[in-house]
C-alpha cells in the first residue's frame, strides 16, 4: 500500500521554460536553438550542458554562471519562482494530500531551489534537494535519503518524475513505485522507450497521479 507521493522538481513541478530562454539570451543564440540543442541531447542521453557547448564551443559554464551572478546579483538567472510551477501542481498535491497520502518535494536542485520552494507553501508535507542532502540521483543515496525523510517502507513510496533515467529507474531499483510523467522534452522522449514499461504508470499530467495511485492500490 502506497502512503507517500514524492515529486521531482524539473520539468515536473517546474517548467524550465523561462530558464532555459534566459540561458539562451546570455549566450547569444536563439531559444529555438538552444531548445533544439537541449533536444538533441535529450535523445542522445547526454548532459544538457552539452546542449551549451554545441550552441557556444569553448564557453566556461562556471565563470559564465558566476559573471552572471555579478552582473545581475538580485535576478533569476538560472533559477525558478513561483511563475514558473505548472498549473496543475497546486490542485493536484492537495488533491492527493487531502486523499491521506503524505507529500514530499524531492529533487535534484540547489540550495536556493529549497529555499524558492518553500517560499510558494506547496501543499506539502516537507522539501528537499540533492544540495542540502549531498548526494544527487541517480546515487542510490538519494533514494534511500528519500525512505528515511518518507519513514515508511521503499515499496509505500510512489515516486513520480519526469525521467528514465534519474526518477524511474533508480527508485525502482531502490524498491519504490514510480510514476513516468510525459513532460518536458525528456518525459516526452523517455515515455517512447522500451524501458519506460518499467514505470508502474505513465501520466500525462499530475491530475493523473491520485487516480493512479487508486489502480495501484
Amino acid at each position: 500500500m502506497i502512503r507517500t507521493v514524492v515529486f521531482d522538481v524539473g520539468e515536473t513541478l517546474i517548467s524550465e521554460t523561462r530558464i532555459w530562454h534566459r540561458w539562451a539570451e546570455r549566450l547569444g543564440v536563439t531559444p529555438f536553438e538552444l531548445m533544439g540543442a537541449l533536444g538533441g541531447m535529450a535523445a542522445m542521453d547526454r548532459p544538457h550542458t552539452d546542449a551549451f557547448h554545441l550552441v557556444r564551443p569553448g564557453v566556461d559554464l562556471a565563470a559564465e554562471a558566476a559573471a552572471w551572478e555579478r552582473d545581475d546579483p538580485d535576478g533569476l538567472r538560472n533559477h525558478f519562482d513561483a511563475d514558473d510551477l505548472y498549473p496543475d501542481v497546486r490542485e493536484a498535491l492537495a488533491a492527493i494530500r487531502a486523499a491521506g497520502y503524505q507529500v514530499i518535494i524531492a529533487g535534484n536542485q540547489p540550495r536556493r531551489a529549497y529555499d524558492a520552494l518553500v517560499a510558494m507553501d506547496l501543499p506539502a508535507d516537507s522539501v528537499h534537494t540533492s544540495d542540502g542532502w549531498g548526494v544527487a540521483k541517480p546515487d542510490a543515496g538519494f533514494f534511500a535519503k528519500v525512505t528515511e525523510v518518507a519513514g515508511c517502507a521503499p515499496g509505500e513510496i510512489l515516486y513520480v518524475g519526469d525521467r528514465l533515467d534519474n526518477d524511474v529507474l533508480p527508485a525502482a531499483k531502490a524498491g519504490m513505485r514510480t510514476a513516468l510523467l510525459r513532460r518536458g522534452p525528456w518525459g516526452h522522449l523517455h515515455a517512447e522507450r522500451p524501458q519506460a514499461r518499467a514505470a508502474d504508470a505513465i501520466i500525462g499530467d499530475l491530475r493523473a497521479v491520485l487516480p493512479a495511485l487508486r489502480d495501484l492500490a
